[in-house]
């Protein structure tokens, strides 16, 4: 099968997104299948093609949102590659720019058109209304994510079953919805593959000792992550422990309101602001930690949440339909609804290595179902029904004479 994947979000970016698209297209070819990539130029305001590793990268404007940028919705330029990659399925994985490029080029070109929606994007609002008509920012998101992923994918795939009720309940979303979590690859954060050479020289650079209890957080630092819970929390726990250190990696708009707050706290020695860390180094990280934190509620799916699982770490997490699937109380990590809460769970770990160790070798066992080769082939399973929806659509004799004159058209 040859399959074009159109994201905004594709490294050297570096997030979620773009993480489990890396990680799909490594399985998919794998697997023997074609795979090929439309992107945005995140380093420069020019067109790139790099015909070994099949990727169009589109310019792009920067937004102002994290380090997100805006393609046009029809560039010229890649019209031609596109159509000679001779694309079985397209595989759109955003609503704007590219993702509207991928739903003119599947209507132009008679290709199925598949959807994952990965972002919550009414949780997002106030980057761009600063607290002004939330409410009427909230329907014209909700409109346009009903347009963009009712109106013109073939099929719809979302990772959660919070996303799902997102689309069936509120939306009422009347098409096919496939819910399918992404995968990672968890041999990158299988504990055996690091020794302590490879830690030394991160704990000596953050000043970590193996006796410290270390948290960890891994994520933008933005107020919809609510990083100053776990911050305020530290307060408490250095006092029950002053070993105990929280360690954030990842940057983002509310970066230095979190440090001012920690330095306020006068924690500046037991919260370690990390910054951005590459995709092929952010697996160290992990091994640096006792436990995996995170106070968010706006997830689609926690990405974060699965990869320290498979470095073998218990995961607090808030009590959240996005992590309520994956966290199990007392088996993998335990859910908290505040902050009280999380300082509780987070002290009984601390001061029980008996019940750590058992949460720890639970959380690895957790991670299998998240292998990529599981991932790839439910995706394929929606490949192969958008594929036969569309054969049973062209079955008639109007139907095939549709897609050979549109082909024919765009030909001359």
């Amino acid at each position: 099968m040859r399959i074009g994947i159109f994201t905004d979000s594709y490294p050297p970016y570096i997030n979620g997104v773009s993480t489990s698209i890396v990680m799909l297209q490594n399985a998919l070819e794998k697997k023997g299948h074609d795979v090929f990539i439309v992107t945005v130029n995140a380093e420069k305001l020019s067109y790139k093609y790099e015909n070994e590793n099949k990727i169009i990268r589109i310019p792009g404007i920067p937004i102002g949102i994290y380090d997100y940028r805006l393609t046009g919705i029809y560039p010229l330029r890649a019209i031609d590659k596109i159509k000679k990659w001779n694309l079985d399925i397209i595989h759109s994985q955003t609503e704007f720019g590219v993702g509207t490029f991928a739903r003119i080029i599947a209507k132009q070109f008679d290709i199925p058109l598949v959807h994952t929606y990965h972002t919550m994007y009414e949780d997002y609002v106030h980057y761009i209304t600063k607290g002004y008509f939330n409410g009427t920012s909230k329907k014209i998101v909700e409109y346009l994510t009903k347009f963009y992923c009712d109106k013109t994918a073939t099929e719809l795939i979302v990772p959660t079953e919070k996303t799902y009720k997102l689309f069936k309940e509120k939306y009422k979303f009347d098409r096919n919805v496939h819910i399918i979590p992404t995968g990672i690859e968890i041999e990158r954060y299988e504990k055996s593959r690091y020794s302590d050479n490879d830690l030394e020289p991160l704990r000596k650079k953050y000043n970590l000792k193996k006796t410290d209890f270390v948290i960890l957080f891994v994520g933008r630092l933005g107020e919809e992550k609510s990083v100053d819970l776990l911050i305020e929390a530290q307060d408490y726990l250095v006092k029950i422990n002053k070993s105990c250190k929280l360690l954030l990696v990842g940057d983002g708009p509310d970066s230095e309101k979190y440090k001012k707050l920690t330095h306020k706290l006068k924690l500046d020695n037991n919260v370690i602001f990390v910054g951005k860390v590459s995709l092929k180094e952010v697996s160290l990280y992990y091994q640096l930690a006792n436990v995996f934190a995170t106070a968010s509620r706006t997830e689609t799916q926690g990405l974060t949440v699965m990869e320290a699982h498979a470095a073998s770490l218990p995961v607090l997490a808030a009590d959240d339909p996005s992590f309520s699937s994956m966290v199990i109380d007392d088996l993998n990590g335990y859910l908290f609804k505040n902050k009280r809460q999380y300082r509780k769970l987070a002290e009984m770990l601390m001061n029980d290595p008996v019940k750590l160790k058992k949460l720890s070798k639970q959380a690895r066992v957790s991670a299998e179902r998240y292998s990529p080769k599981y991932f790839a082939e439910r995706v394929l399973d929606v490949y192969r029904l958008a594929l036969k929806g569309r054969d049973t659509n062209n079955r008639s004799f109007f139907g095939r004479l549709k897609s050979v004159f549109k082909r024919g058209l765009h030909d001359k």
